[in-house]
């Protein structure tokens, strides 16, 4: 019996969630189907009771449901409790365990596929919002030496705060970074969508740096900045099927092979 499991968000057509995950089932022989799924902005919990009706087994989160995803759970694992959102749902009697495969997803691209080493490293992660929430724990638990930076600089402290017994983790604002070098500054912001450039200044950038943008789809002033400034450039189009193949191995039980299935979405 075929085992059925969804994405949610709002808007929901342009995921490329469906694609990734039939694409791990035929290299898996696993016996699954997948669809997208667009809930209304105001039945998020409706729909995950007409699924679990249905008989799914579970789901993603996108935007913009992933803070009700982290309420509606009856469990939660300890990346999203830290996380404080949730992007991956498995359904198992009563229980709704959830799960963030963000951070991981993000940590899995930059080591083993762009084969960057984070252990002792300055890493500069931009913003202060639940994107960086979501990858604070991993990149902690990797050993970065970790500084986040936001235009709100309380907002910044309070993200350092919430993760300073998991590792080496300072808050800074805007102003602070001259004089400073990163060898790899991740985007987490969502300054890509407006064409802003986040404030960064002039050599910021260590020798042989790594600038990450989350984004994936388009060349975003920050990804224009670091290749002006000789770094090396990569979206979060590795994330983002790391991620999803974090959430298969929770339903399934088996890691799929990434590498094929990031090559076909590059190619797209």
């Amino acid at each position: 019996m075929t085992d059925r499991y969804a994405v949610i968000g709002n808007p929901i057509s342009h995921s490329k969630s469906p694609l990734i995950h039939r694409l791990f089932a035929a290299q898996t022989g696993q016996d699954i189907s997948y669809e997208a799924v667009e809930a209304p902005l105001d039945g998020f919990g409706h729909t995950i009771a007409r699924l679990r009706q249905q008989g799914y087994k579970g789901c993603n989160v996108t935007i913009p449901f992933k803070f009700e995803a982290f309420k509606l759970a009856t469990k939660l694992t300890e990346r999203a409790l830290a996380a404080k959102t949730v992007n991956t749902l498995s359904f198992d009697g009563d229980t709704i365990l959830g799960d963030n495969t963000d951070g991981a997803g993000l940590v899995r691209d930059i080591t083993q596929n762009l084969l960057w080493v984070l252990q002792d490293k300055p890493v500069l992660l931009m913003g202060a919002g639940g994107a960086s929430y979501g990858v604070s724990l991993p990149l902690l638990a990797n050993k970065a030496r970790l500084c986040v930076v936001n235009r709100t600089v309380s907002k910044a402290k309070q993200l350092a705060d919430a993760f300073a017994s998991k590792g080496h983790i300072n808050a800074l604002g805007y102003d602070d970074l001259v004089g400073k070098k990163y060898s790899v500054i991740i985007n987490a912001t969502a300054s890509g969508l407006s064409d802003e450039m986040p404030p960064l200044p002039e050599g910021i950038f260590a020798p042989d740096a790594l600038a990450y943008d989350m984004m994936y789809g388009r060349e975003t002033p920050f990804m224009r900045f670091a290749r002006k400034h000789e770094a090396q450039v990569e979206n979060g189009l590795g994330m983002l099927v790391e991620q999803a193949a974090e959430a298969f191995y929770i339903w399934r039980g088996i890691w799929p092979d990434t590498a094929p299935v990031i090559q076909v979405l590059r190619t797209a």
